[in-house]
């Protein structure tokens, strides 16, 4: 009995894994406009994680923006307006809710500890001071991580699926 990889439902809804968003980010490469960084220096992991879901809504925006562009195009007897793409892009953007999109920081945070125990991300040694909010104590340091070697010789079936990776090696 074979089971299929895509659910029956829905299907898979992201533009990008995380694992590759992960690796193209802290390659430097900037990967969906999101900001690029210096490899050697790294960023802390609220901050990836933050730019990822920004990245995802994003594509997600620009993804239905597309679909609708080309029903309307269609249904007019037109041709497609890329100006139209983007401007309805920035509007389902504007409220698309930030919850909605991607996974919740506690799941981010134990995707990210497997790619540590893998090796693939490493600490730089740099920390920033975090706080809460204005009225609350300060929090732990943010802490920076930047790519291993290995992480960047990992093929691209490994960071699409890391648990699998982490298993295959015990």
């Amino acid at each position: 009995m074979t089971l299929a990889l895509k659910p029956s439902r829905g299907g898979f809804l992201r533009p990008f894994g995380c694992g590759w968003f992960i690796r193209e980010y802290l390659l430097g490469k900037g990967p969906y406009e999101s900001p690029m960084i210096d490899p050697e220096i790294g960023t802390a992991q609220a901050v990836i994680f933050h730019d990822y879901k920004f990245a995802l809504m994003r594509a997600t925006a620009f993804d239905r923006a597309t679909r609708v562009e080309e029903k309307r195009a269609k249904r007019e007897n037109r041709s497609i307006n890329p100006d139209n793409i983007e401007s309805l892009a920035q509007r389902l953007l504007a409220h698309m809710p930030y919850k909605a999109q991607g996974c919740r920081y506690h799941s981010f945070v134990v995707y990210f500890s497997n790619l540590q125990r893998l090796g693939w991300v490493e600490l730089t040694g740099e920390e920033t001071p975090s706080s809460f909010q204005d009225h609350y104590s300060t929090g732990q340091p943010r802490k920076y991580f930047r790519l291993t070697k290995t992480g960047r010789d990992a093929t691209d079936s490994n960071w699409a699926n890391p648990l699998r990776a982490l298993y295959d090696q015990n």
